[in-house]
């Protein structure tokens, strides 16, 4: 060890967005802080979120975030409360970056500039004295008896608090790469398996690959798995040329493993047996009429209508009164609900986010504090959350990275 250990209040692992935000609002209390980025610069992962306009939150009362983050949303809303979305803006309003809410409730920067953002939060670094070191990667930690000591680059360096906010594993070039779950589990934390979330999926014997682009917006669907329905959903749902995507999918790929069955109802909510009535109807009453032509009928788009009629294994000249009462029934089937078997998901190199990290119930959700290790804290997408897509993930880092920063702050007030 090198004769002189610089020391700390906090040490935070980790420049992206809950790391800056955790940072810059500790060393507003006083604080001495210094943060650990093994990439050259900060941000990197931030800078291109939202394909580079960076989509920072979502419009609406703060109390409507808690569902859009599946079964653990319940620990997010102190997080959340403490620092909403109103705050988030404000917050970059002040130092002259204002928003802009698209139809849909998405929130970005008016200048549609992800570095901007990351600019702000490196000059209120820089402003408040934050040691930002980058390209230093931590090769150890080690918990003594009041303090952490933190090995990288071949140096030491002591800080009362330490702040896991590595990230997950998605994007691993932008450095995310799941060093903080080795982190935490070193320190005695339970790693919950990491998987991607907010993925396409990869569907097995795909037999749409020819209509990529194609969108379904509101579409109805269920996922199934052994045969027992797992849930159902409505959401907008993309035809890709491997299988499918859109918000809609990617909302609750968290949930969805290999082997499950994607059922897309493309004629709407309606009960199959409704579906091969009116079906039933089209052929009776337009008996020349062309298959292919009776299912664009029910809303479904021509170029689709004809791949289910070859699905369903109709010739494509077929008329209405030459359809066997067999396809006719098979071809209702996939209007009321085309089953699509995953054969995977995307890979963490196109999952927008992780599922899993470090266990929640190991955590103080008012603090971000372990229950394990005190004086260890975590903040972002380390922690076994993921939200849907429209700017939830990055609230729930700035959120947390606030929380963190309230929390290590008032435990070194408990120590003075």
């Amino acid at each position: 060890m090198q004769a002189h250990t610089p020391a700390y209040d906090i040490a935070i692992t980790g420049a992206g967005p809950a790391g800056l935000f955790c940072a810059i609002h500790a060393a507003a209390s006083g604080a001495t802080v210094i943060i650990f980025e093994k990439n050259p610069e900060p941000g990197e992962k931030l800078c291109i979120s939202g394909t580079g306009q960076c989509n920072i939150t979502h419009s609406g009362d703060i109390r409507d975030f808690f569902l859009r983050y599946g079964a653990n949303g319940k620990f997010l809303r102190p997080a959340l409360l403490g620092h909403t979305n109103e705050d988030l803006i404000r917050f970059f309003g002040d130092r002259g970056i204002a928003m802009e809410v698209t139809d849909g409730g998405k929130v970005f920067p008016a200048n549609r500039s992800a570095p901007a953002i990351l600019r702000i939060l490196t000059e209120e670094c820089r402003t408040r004295g934050v040691d930002l070191k980058c390209g230093e990667p931590i090769t150890g930690i080690q918990r003594a008896a009041h303090s952490f000591s933190i090995s990288a680059n071949d140096r030491d360096y002591s800080a009362k608090m330490l702040v896991i906010a590595t990230g997950g594993m998605s994007y691993p070039k932008t450095g995310s790469t799941g060093d903080g779950y080795r982190f935490a589990g070193a320190l005695g934390h339970t790693i919950t398996e990491p998987g991607p979330a907010l993925t396409p999926l990869i569907i097995d014997d795909y037999p749409f690959s020819s209509l990529a682009g194609i969108s379904f917006p509101g579409l109805p669907f269920s996922v199934w798995r052994d045969s027992r329905k797992i849930f159902d959903r409505n959401g907008d749902v993309l035809l890709t040329h491997a299988g499918l995507s859109g918000p809609g999918i990617l909302d609750c790929s968290r949930d969805i493993r290999a082997g499950d069955v994607i059922r897309l109802a493309f004629a709407g909510k309606a009960q199959r047996e409704t579906v091969e009535r009116t079906f039933l109807d089209l052929v009776q009453t337009n008996p020349t009429r062309l298959v292919k032509t009776l299912v664009t009928h029910t809303g479904v788009p021509e170029r689709l209508a004809e791949s289910l009629v070859h699905l369903a294994g109709v010739p494509m000249d077929c008329t209405g009164a030459h359809l066997p009462a067999a396809l006719r029934k098979k071809l209702s089937d996939l209007l009321a609900g085309c089953p699509l078997t995953v054969k995977a998901l995307g890979n963490f190199s196109v999952a927008m986010v992780t599922r899993g990290g470090v266990a929640l119930k190991e955590v103080h959700s008012k603090t971000m504090e372990s229950r394990i290790v005190p004086g260890l804290f975590f903040a972002g997408e380390v922690l076994d959350i993921d939200g849907d897509t429209g700017g939830y993930n990055l609230q729930a880092a700035f959120s947390t990275g606030y929380c963190a920063a309230q929390g290590c702050t008032a435990r070194l007030k408990e120590r003075q």
